[in-house]
């Protein structure tokens, strides 16, 4: 009987559920990659990850010539071997960034909030855009 025969699923799907059974396999215990966005605004850079389930003391953060590196862990909430089916990714994850010479790299915020890591990387006050009135005359 194939695993997902045995948990209802039709037989013919069995090669989707060894695709993903491979697929979780090669990467829990291993490293992850969590999803980023970010974007500007007129005072800063602002990046989002999302990080469900990663511990807030489970995070590390630094910045140093010029890069900001994010590392982190997300651990299984139970024992791996009481599982019977895994697919979300455990481990270790790093992200690397170079930072871009206009920010303030002193200044920069981190926030934690349901799973959301933000982080503020404020402009330098010279290197933002300042508004030039025409004057007619």
């Amino acid at each position: 009987m194939t695993t997902l025969a045995k948990w209802g699923a039709a037989p013919e799907l069995d090669h989707l559920n060894r695709f993903f059974a491979d697929a979780v396999r090669a990467v829990n215990g291993g490293e992850w990659t969590p999803r980023a966005d970010i974007h500007e605004t007129e005072k800063a850079l602002v990046i989002e990850f999302d990080l469900p389930g990663v511990k807030q003391e489970d995070l590390d953060l630094k910045t140093e010539k010029g890069t900001l590196t994010v590392r982190g862990e997300r651990r299984p909430s139970a024992n791996p071997e009481n599982y019977r089916r895994v697919e979300r990714t455990y481990g270790a994850f790093t992200r690397v960034f170079t930072l871009p010479e206009y920010v303030n790299q002193e200044e920069i915020e981190a926030g934690y909030n349901h799973g959301v890591l933000t982080l503020t990387l404020p402009k330098r006050a010279e290197t933002r855009p300042k508004q030039i009135q025409v004057h007619v005359g």
